[in-house]
């Protein structure tokens, strides 16, 4: 085992599957002298699945040894830092942070997603944090903006999924031809109606298509009942189907045509499987994507209210669209590993 104890926390052990991705990213970019513990929501889970060190993210017992015993806090990826879904998050990775930097260890702030922060003490806490750090990296322009309006110099890299490794799927390719994913969540945007609207388009797109549709609950919490839901009115044609492993997660889109999505991480292992994508945005991280990338799709609030008219749409898409070139999948798998040097960089020189 490595020299270097680093503890790792993120949205761990949560069940969410793009979380899960950054965790399985991480691991994959760490030097090899470098030794994990993962605070997880679901310890024994995480233990078991990438074979590290784990304790209770929510513990402070355990959390407290945990920094006593390491060099390193690594904190990350995604949208961490944000107020928008819960006002609690800046104050428990801040804390986390900051207890770590008093303590004397080093900490990276790794492939962040910075925001929304739309109170004023939550800002406060993230730029504080943010400054304390030994390295910084952002997987988007407008949080890479935020930290220069702060002077807080940063690494910026698409996001490091990108360059996850991927497994197959076992039991994918005895579907039927051609398939299609869908990875809906809830959201107070994705009313009843528009969720109705969704599930009258699928089964018109369904028909017209003859293909095999794949719903993929990335967090099941809140994914699942939409996906059996939509599976009810397609019994005979859609398939429920959800990899534990982050890896076999972008491995399922290898084996698809076409991704409908809300999920960022869904998009972006879509789009680096070269299917076509058609996003349905629910927040501006997937926005920036879908600027990025020039990748289709409506912000949900813009959705239209004619499910034939969300059909049509989606017929085109997947008729004329094209998914992303390998030259331009290989320049973001290489750019992604930004993060990785990072890494390697902060780390060696520990």
């Amino acid at each position: 085992m490595g020299q270097i104890r680093a503890v790792l926390c993120g949205y761990y052990g949560k069940g969410n599957g793009g979380d899960e991705a950054l965790l399985a990213s991480l691991l994959q970019m760490l030097p090899a002298d470098v030794t994990p513990l993962v605070l997880s929501g679901k310890p024994r889970e995480t233990r078991d699945r990438y074979n590290v060190e784990s304790c209770d993210r929510m513990a402070p017992v355990q959390v407290l040894q945990a920094l006593r015993q390491s060099d390193v806090l690594i904190w990350g990826g995604g949208s961490l830092m944000q107020d928008a879904t819960s006002a609690a998050n800046p104050f428990y990775y801040g804390g986390l942070m900051g207890l770590a930097q008093q303590m004397g260890l080093k900490t990276i702030a790794w492939a962040q997603g910075i925001g929304p922060l739309k109170r004023r003490l939550t800002r406060s806490v993230a730029r504080r944090v943010f400054a304390g750090c030994s390295a910084v990296s952002v997987r988007d322009r407008a949080s890479a903006a935020l930290l220069l309006d702060w002077e807080i110099p940063c690494w910026l890299a698409p996001d490091p999924v990108w360059a996850l490794d991927s497994l197959p799927v076992k039991g994918l390719w005895d579907l039927p031809a051609p398939r299609v994913a869908v990875t809906l969540r809830s959201h107070p945007e994705l009313t009843s109606a528009r969720l109705d609207n969704l599930t009258r388009a699928l089964i018109h797109f369904q028909k017209a298509t003859q293909t095999c549709i794949l719903l993929v609950p990335f967090q099941k919490s809140q994914d699942l009942a939409i996906a059996q839901s939509i599976h009810s009115h397609l019994p005979d044609s859609s398939h429920i189907i959800a990899p534990e492993d982050p890896r076999q997660l972008k491995g399922l889109f290898r084996g698809v045509e076409m991704a409908i999505g809300m999920r960022l991480h869904s998009l972006i292992m879509a789009a680096a499987a070269e299917c076509r994508c058609f996003a349905l945005s629910y927040d501006p991280k997937v926005s920036h994507l879908m600027e990025e990338l020039a990748i289709p799709g409506w912000d949900l609030s813009q959705m239209p209210d004619d499910p034939n008219s969300i059909c049509q749409t989606w017929l085109e898409c997947y008729a004329n669209g094209d998914g992303l070139a390998p030259a331009q999948i290989q320049s973001l798998v290489d750019r992604a590993l930004i993060h990785r040097d990072l890494l390697n960089q902060v780390l060696v020189a520990n």
